[in-house]
Order: C-alpha cells, then sequence, then structure tokens
C-alpha cells in the first residue's frame, strides 16, 4: 500500500489540500484544447457581467434621487410598507 506511506507532513489536511492543488496544476500544465476553451469563458464572462451591466442595468437610484440619505429612505419605505402597489 503506498499511499500509506508518506512521511508526516503530507498526512492530514495540509496534505489533503497540497494533493488537490498538484492536481489542478498538472492538469492545467498538460492542457491544450482547455486553455483556448478557458479563454473564450473568461472573455464571455467580462462579456456578461463588465458590458451588459454597463447597457442593460442602469442605477436607476442615482438618477431617481440624489443624495444617499434620499435613496435610504425610499428603500425604507418600500420595505416598511404593506402594499407597496
Amino acid at each position: 500500500m503506498f499511499f500509506l506511506k508518506k512521511n508526516s507532513e503530507e498526512r492530514g489536511i495540509k496534505g489533503f489540500f497540497k494533493n488537490i492543488a498538484d492536481l489542478y496544476i498538472d492538469g492545467f500544465r498538460s492542457m491544450t484544447v482547455g486553455r483556448s476553451l478557458w479563454k473564450i469563458i473568461l472573455i464571455k464572462l467580462f462579456i456578461m457581467f463588465a458590458i451588459l451591466k454597463l447597457f442593460f442595468f442602469p442605477d436607476v437610484m442615482k438618477t431617481h434621487f440624489s443624495s444617499d440619505q434620499e435613496r435610504a429612505e425610499h428603500v425604507a419605505n418600500l420595505l416598511t410598507t404593506v402594499n407597496n402597489r
């Protein structure tokens, strides 16, 4: 049983996380197609969170209220009223 003959440093929780880290590091080093797929994924995430947020999710509270106090009062009123409609 070769997996039981590890030194005391590699046992326990530190050894467990070290083995997981080594697994992922070796896996990413040996990737060929995966690198281009990760690049595509990162570009898509950038587009979704940076560009789409700017155009489709404007900051409505800043346009309707001029100060933080007014925004806070508006949110408090919405949360404390029984029927918002």
